[in-house]
């Protein structure tokens, strides 16, 4: 005897119910949940410590854990004031982050440093949300500029 098509249909589905399988397949998870790839504060310091830390380190010297796999070693950015005859160069880090200015030419090797404007731009299209998580890194990079030595 054969059975219809949606009648077999019909009668596997209420199998399915009865012995409480899902009908539909449930993705198996390992229980770990996926980093988020944005956060929801604004404020410099969160910023700095979730984007830049792991290249920069959390205090700004260089020393994330990733910078080891570096092929040039990220910059103390602490002393990028000393470095620019004591003025904090707000607008080249500004320019630098959003990819408007890159840290060396070709001829001496390609930028390491993700441009996070784009980046910011693919997470989340609020423009002014976004200009002001790099104006807010900015600042935070200039309040842990080191002290000029006397």
């Amino acid at each position: 005897m054969k059975l219809p098509t949606t009648l077999f249909v019909g009668l596997l589905a209420a199998l399915i119910l009865v012995a409480g399988l899902p009908l539909v397949p449930v993705a198996q998870t390992s229980g770990r949940k996926n980093p988020d790839l944005v956060i929801s504060s604004l404020a410099g310091r969160d910023l700095f410590e979730f984007y830049c830390s792991s290249c920069h380190g959390r205090d700004g010297k260089g020393g994330g854990h990733t910078a080891p796999a570096l092929k040039v070693p990220p910059p103390d950015l602490t002393t990028l004031s000393q470095r620019n005859h004591g003025t904090f160069p707000a607008a080249r880090v500004e320019a630098l982050i959003k990819g408007e200015e890159r840290l060396s030419t070709p001829a001496h090797g390609s930028s390491d440093m993700p441009v996070w404007g784009p980046i910011f731009k693919g997470l989340d299209n609020r423009d002014e949300i976004n200009a002001a998580r790099i104006e807010n890194i900015v600042r935070y990079i200039e309040s842990i500029q080191a002290k000029a030595k006397a």
